[in-house]
């Protein structure tokens, strides 16, 4: 009985339901497939294939079924599928391990450390200000992001644009409001967009061009040769996203969580001598447009401003006075040009650049209750200071020096990370956690790390330097320059990403060392027929079904020399063909292992496997029509 109410739901589903819609014509596209190649594949290479390659299609099949239908973790499920093919022998040690030495895996690993001097310095907020700015709507917000990402990423390797994107576009999702799911995906395709329209924008191009001069009489491609079918893939890609982000992009993570808003925070900030809000009024500082935080009072002198205008000019050592949830207090805190009222800050013993905020509710036992926070010295007491309370979302008037603690008192302190350790178990405090990414910024260091980023850019731009040298020569000057300290820069690394990107790649060595991948081209050109058109919509398919399950380069390099044949067989020209193994090679839209960058954004993004799919294969489709229509009338069959 259970079995048959669960095939009448997913042969009949319900109306609104797009999953399941997606899955059922999923389903029956492959059962339209397999039946269609039935009469083909026993004359073909998949008959004569061993044990070992059906063994490693079936491993990979199971890994992204596993990936996308349940909630076992992504780097668990492919290390569990590359350990099955090292036990049934399918893959030496050897081989199932260099996927972790691959110099692409090693590359992202570095420039998270790049990416974290950016972000202690305040340079990236400085970029998400100045470039992205603060757009109404999810539409306005995606055409703000796309344009940049894509002009980087078409003259530089776009997994360093990415993983420095990344971070802003989290914080720059909370400032507007949007779940960050609504943008992260359009992050990774982008660059990838990007990737396309240069032959430096991916190190695909790169190899499909070297093999183009190791194996033909041609010259080589130019510069801007795949441009001519790249911009027009990028355009079609941005405008697709445009109209169907609002459907197809799901609502992953809230912006802001509903326990935030019990917390009320009031706070105080001066602003600086020198300060470059000096002069600026309240808007343009960037003081209105944090998410649940206003701008209470002034304190100029003597004087106090309660009904703070938009257009009030700001001036050096005004007293701000903020209620606001934590996050946004952390952003004041950030924010160059604003340092906390009180002076405590500056008397505690370890150096700023070592601390974090803190979140501490003080108990009924502590010391300090219906003490001010002066007179129970709280500072000399705990090595910690008091930056803001929070008291049953009331506002608390005064100094923060002249409250008076009572039980259940949420306090922001500033610390030394030791705080935690010392006072987890102590009975002073009901409840003691960090906040992340809470570091004082390094101003002074923007400078340096934006200088050192134009530098990566450059040098990997002209391709003097390889992209991995290049990456950890930018991470040491981060390091030595002390834009990042070594603790956080290493924690800042996302290990699980590099453990899939390495799973993936062993994977993928595995169809393609037992001869699957080839067997799975061949067979599908075998009966495109001698139409060159079909036959170059069937090449660009079996590259872009190639590289979302094992990696572009390898798609590439499989699809190359499968292309250059059949262009011969038929007597036609074979750049059309060149291209489409070009675009169809960075085209892996549709599942997170596709693309590097899509494995990048997965985790920040909080994706499922199907939220690749469900917008991935559209596009897929999108970009081959474009490629399949206008590379033959720039380069003739």
């Amino acid at each position: 009985m259970r079995t048959s109410q669960f095939l009448r739901d997913w042969l009949i589903p319900k109306k609104n339901n797009k999953k399941q819609w997606f899955l059922l014509m999923l389903l029956s596209t492959t059962v339209a497939i397999i039946i269609a190649f039935w009469d083909v594949w026993v004359n073909s290479q998949l008959a004569t294939l061993g044990w070992q390659a059906w063994v490693s299609m079936a491993v990979t099949l199971v890994a992204l079924l596993l990936n996308g239908f349940t909630s076992l973790p992504a780097e668990i499920v492919f290390l569990g599928a590359l350990s099955v093919l090292l036990l049934s022998g399918i893959l030496d040690t050897k081989s199932a391990l260099a996927g972790f030495s691959n110099e692409g895996m090693v590359t992202v690993g570095v420039l998270y450390m790049v990416v974290t001097g950016l972000q202690q310095t305040g340079a990236l907020g400085w970029i998400s200000q100045r470039v992205l700015g603060l757009p109404k709507g999810e539409k306005a917000a995606l055409l703000r992001l796309m344009p940049p990402i894509i002009g980087l990423s078409a003259f530089l390797n776009n997994t360093p644009v990415v993983a420095m994107f990344i971070p802003v576009v989290k914080d720059w999702c909370r400032k507007i409001s949007i779940s960050p799911s609504k943008l992260m995906i359009p992050v990774s395709y982008a660059a990838i967009f990007g990737g396309i329209c240069t032959l430096i924008g991916t190190s695909t191009n790169l190899v499909v061009n070297g093999l183009l001069i190791a194996n033909t009489d041609h010259p080589g491609l130019g510069m801007f040769d795949i441009t001519g079918v790249g911009l027009p893939c990028a355009v079609a890609g941005t405008a697709f996203l445009y109209l169907t982000q609002g459907w197809l992009l799901p609502i992953r993570k809230p912006v802001l969580g509903n326990t935030d808003e019990l917390r009320q925070y009031t706070i105080e900030m001066v602003v600086s001598p020198q300060s470059p809000l000096a002069g600026k009024n309240v808007e343009d500082a960037g003081l209105r447009h944090l998410p649940g935080l206003y701008l209470a009072e002034i304190v100029r002198g003597n004087q106090v401003l309660p009904a703070v205008s938009p257009k009030e000019v700001l001036r050096e050592n005004d007293q701000l006075v903020f209620v606001g949830i934590v996050e946004s207090v952390l952003d004041l805190h950030q924010m160059r040009g604003l340092q906390p009222a009180t002076d405590q800050v500056f008397k505690l013993n370890s150096p700023r650049t070592e601390r974090c905020m803190i979140e501490a509710v003080v108990s009924n036992t502590c010391p300090l209750v219906n003490k001010t926070i002066r007179e129970g010295q709280f500072r000399s007491r705990y090595n910690a200071v008091v930056l803001a309370v929070a008291r049953n979302g009331k506002r608390l008037l005064g100094k923060i020096g002249d409250i008076v603690l009572e039980p259940g008192d949420n306090l922001l302190l500033e610390a030394h990370p030791m705080f935690l350790e010392k006072q987890r178990a102590s009975k002073d405090f009901y409840l003691v956690s960090s906040i992340p990414d809470s570091e004082p910024l390094r101003h002074e260091k923007a400078p340096w790390a934006i200088a050192i980023l134009a530098v990566m850019v450059i040098v990997a731009g002209f391709n003097w330097v390889s992209m991995l040298n290049v990456s950890i020569g930018a991470a040491i000057a981060m390091l030595v320059t002390g834009c990042c300290s070594p603790n956080r820069s290493l924690q800042s690394i996302e290990w699980s990403v590099l453990l899939v990107i390495g799973a993936a790649l062993g994977i993928g060595d595995a169809l393609e060392n037992t001869g699957a991948a080839q067997a799975i081209a061949s067979t599908c050109i075998s009966i495109a027929g001698d139409n060159p058109w079909v036959v170059l919509a069937v090449v660009y398919t079996l590259t872009v079904v190639i590289t979302e399950i094992i990696t572009n380069n390898a798609a590439a390099a499989i699809m190359f020399p499968i292309s250059i044949s059949i262009a011969q067989n038929l007597g036609v020209d074979f750049m059309p063909f060149v291209i489409s193994v070009m675009i169809g090679a960075s085209a892996g839209f549709a599942t997170p292992v596709g693309y590097q960058t899509n494995m990048m954004v997965y985790g920040p993004g909080g994706y499922k496997f199907t939220d690749f799919l469900l917008i991935g294969l559209p596009m897929d489709v999108l970009l081959g029509i474009v490629t399949v229509a206008i590379a033959p009338l720039i380069y003739p069959f």
